[in-house]
């Protein structure tokens, strides 16, 4: 019969920002134990989290492990016998080893010649003796981001077991009874308060609160029904989601008993996090002076949000209100008591951010620029302040040029350039504000309302502001288009200096970004700087811009140049840009193949314009649901194949003239056609009209495959050889300006 599987890991309270990941991790780890155990449950495996405690259950187990038949290779039939056919010793030895005797070996043919073999066959264990093996492993299994040192210990020959927090008890229970395991303790610190850890029936309750009797006392149960059922009446809520939506609730309710709202929407993020820090939410209510409210939205919002986790309160006109509310780990009898206390701390980092603020607006963020160079960016590329002599020009440049509107804005592109490079010179210069050093979250925001306050004109102090957006790669990413206003261009100039400065820079320092390491941000800068230009036409800014001119003028910055040839770190920072393009049209719904006909990772930096790399991809989309271009991106892998190696020699002119002369009607449609309407396909792609340039294209499918079913390219005549291969290899290089359609050919064609 299948059986419930329960398992509860008590304890101490683990933070807030590690329980997602370990309740992902704690049901796939086990999942995976199982499955190695073979005891592959045919059911979810369910798994909860509280700070106090880890769950998982599984509603069906297996009664017992699968059988394992297994055939272990030993020594090759040459070696196995003499030349009177008897064993020798390394065939005797095998039988031995294995357990078997020597006649029960059979004989089993590999890629590498005929061996002995033994065939074992190993009946499953039952699952409750198959259980604790399971616990010890998954204990070792669990990763976190800092682990302790508990004086803990399995008798599992790996000696002492490393935790994120000491457990305090264990739930274990199949079918309704405890499997046995204990976690042992280091025989230098056991004694009465340092005792073994043995699993049970029983859980806890919250550490604080409890009906009768004294508060966190056990509670037995049986099944997880009765388990999750227990649990309430002991004050604690197992569900993250049931904790999230009581608070968000209570959250609401107590804000409209100040005559006010909290945007939930806008603080997502913080109703899950406190979710996490408590077992049985409540809220309370929290004042604070009138006059702080005097202080920028930002310093309050971060003050309460990011430094205290408190929700900010509003008016119905959307102003901060002068209040809070407090998500508590317990049901106060006394709310003031506990709204005091967070009050006396709100008041006191309040009163420390208004005399910050009335210090810093003493001084010009122009004259703290010199204090920038006690402050480094990079060991290899100086302080802040040479930052910011690099990012000025290079902004300035980027409005002009990079991004200028043609000759009929030079004017106005004239004027966003020195705006641009106003702003650029001042981005950093709040780095040096008691605000920004007390509130490091607040950096390049304190910076746009400093210069707002010095009456700088809106297009300096919003570049400003924005300079460290956009993070994410999704189309709606922050600033929008109506939070820029007429500052687009200023910040779009200022915001890619930074980051190309801070790229290049790293990249040509030596820095690498693995998997695992990116200290200084890379990928994050990368992202806004691909997710900046692939939405670039929002702005109004559509020019052609390429990552590489990009590259080559923040290199100048450092007084380099591109390598021409193949370096180290400039083809990292290559297939880094193309692997950054990539991420952002998969996030937007992009196939791997869809990519690889795009962006494949060795495109160029001179090659990659991420706009253009978006809108091909839109088009391609569009395309590949005719016929007709399904079946020119099945021949167009054969026209990339007959034409690899081959550099185009011959002028379009030349090949239509080629055509016309031609004697074989088989090819002339196609030699006329390609060479007339090539032109066309140009045209189209230099316009961006992708659509239609993939549609003018498929209409030659029919003569690309009348070509090649009735012409052979290789002729023996020279002459006709070159000129075939040289339309090949035009065709080819005509396509790929705009994608590989190949790669989106259909699976059969691929695979044939």
């Amino acid at each position: 019969m299948d059986r419930e599987l329960l398992l509860e890991i008590g304890v101490e309270e683990l933070p807030a920002a590690w329980l997602p990941g370990l309740t992902k991790q704690l049901s796939e780890k086990l999942l995976a134990r199982l499955k190695e155990m073979r005891l592959t449950p045919d059911v979810t495996v369910e798994s909860f989290s509280t700070p106090r405690r880890l769950t998982a259950r599984i509603g069906r187990m297996p009664e017992r492990q699968e059988d394992l038949d297994e055939t272990i290779t030993g020594p090759p039939v040459s070696a196995a016998f003499n030349a009177a056919g008897e064993p020798t010793p390394a065939a005797l030895g095998f039988a031995k080893k294995q357990g078997v005797p020597f006649d029960a070996l059979t004989r089993v043919k590999t890629d590498k010649g005929e061996y002995l073999a033994a065939r074992k066959h190993h009946r499953g264990k039952s699952t409750v003796d198959a259980l604790p093996a399971l616990l010890g492993s998954l204990l070792r299994d669990l990763t976190f981001p800092k682990q302790m040192h508990w004086d803990a210990r399995l008798e599992d020959g790996k000696g002492e077991l490393l935790f994120g927090r000491p457990i305090r008890w264990m739930l274990y229970l199949y079918g309704g009874r405890v499997v046995p395991f204990t976690i042992g303790r280091a025989p230098n610190a056991a004694g009465a308060q340092v005792q073994e850890v043995t699993t049970g029936a029983v859980t806890y309750g919250h550490r604080f609160l409890a009906t009768s009797g004294r508060a966190g006392r056990s509670i037995k149960v049986r099944t997880f029904d009765e388990y999750r059922a227990r649990l309430p009446e002991h004050f604690v809520i197992l569900d993250h989601a049931e904790r999230r939506d009581r608070i968000a609730r209570e959250l609401e309710a107590k804000a409209r008993k100040l005559g006010a709202r909290v945007s939930l929407r806008e603080h997502a993020a913080l109703v899950d996090e406190v979710a996490d820090l408590v077992e049985f939410p409540g809220v309370v209510a929290g004042f604070f002076e009138r006059g702080f409210l005097d202080l920028p939205h930002e310093v309050l919002t971060t003050t309460l949000v990011h430094h205290q986790h408190f929700f900010p309160v509003l008016t119905d006109g959307g102003d901060l209100k002068e209040a809070f509310l407090a998500v508590v780990n317990t049901q106060p009898s006394d709310e003031r008591l506990i709204a005091k206390n967070a009050e006396r701390v709100v008041t006191a980092r309040l009163r420390d951010a208004k005399f910050f603020w009335d210090a810093d607006r003493q001084i010009k963020l122009e004259d703290r620029r010199d204090r920038l160079h006690t402050i480094v960016f990079h060991k290899k590329l100086g302080s802040y302040r040479d930052k910011a002599e690099r990012i000025e020009p290079l902004a300035r440049w980027i409005a002009s040029d990079a991004l200028g509107l043609g000759a009929d804005a030079a004017p106005a592109a004239k004027a966003a350039a020195e705006t641009a490079a106003t702003a650029a010179r001042l981005a950093k210069a709040d780095l040096v504000t008691d605000m920004v050093f007390e509130f490091p979250e607040l950096q390049g925001t304190m910076g746009g309302v400093y210069a707002r306050e010095e009456g700088l004109p809106e297009q300096i102090w919003k570049a400003i502001y924005y300079q460290y957006l956009p993070i994410g790669v999704e189309v709606d990413a922050a600033p929008s288009r109506g939070q820029l206003g007429a500052a687009a261009v200023t910040w779009a100039a200022v915001s890619l200096a930074d980051k190309l400065d801070t790229v290049v820079g790293s990249f040509w320092a030596g820095e690498k970004v693995t998997g695992s390491r990116d200290p200084f941000g890379l990928r994050r800068a990368a992202q806004g700087i691909v997710k900046l230009l692939a939405d670039r036409d929002e702005l109004g800014l559509p020019g052609h811009v390429s990552l590489g001119m990009l590259v080559d003028r923040a290199l100048a910055g450092y007084g380099q140049t591109r390598p021409a040839e193949a370096v180290d770190w400039s083809v990292n920072l290559k297939h880094f840009f193309a692997e950054r393009v990539r991420h952002l049209l998969e996030r937007r719904g992009a196939t791997f193949n869809e990519l690889n006909a795009i962006v494949p990772l060795e495109t160029s930096l001179d090659e990659l314009d991420p706009l253009e790399a978006r809108l091909r991809l839109d088009a391609l989309r569009q395309a590949r649901t005719s016929e007709r271009f399904q079946k020119l991106a099945e021949l167009f892998k054969r026209v990339k194949n007959i034409s690899k190696g081959i550099s185009v020699e011959m002028s379009w002119a030349e090949i239509s003239d080629y055509g016309n002369h031609s004697g074989e009607p088989a090819e002339r449609p196609l030699f006329v056609h390609l060479a007339g309407g090539a032109h066309s396909v140009e045209e189209a792609r230099k316009e961006r009209r992708y659509l239609d340039a993939f549609m003018r294209l498929a209409d030659l499918q029919s003569e690309v495959a009348r070509f090649f079913d009735d012409v052979m390219v290789m002729a023996d005549d020279p002459v006709v050889r070159r000129a075939r291969l040289q339309l090949m290899a035009n065709l080819r290089d005509l396509v790929l300006r705009i994608a590989d359609i190949s790669e989106v050919a259909t699976d059969e064609t691929r695979q044939a």
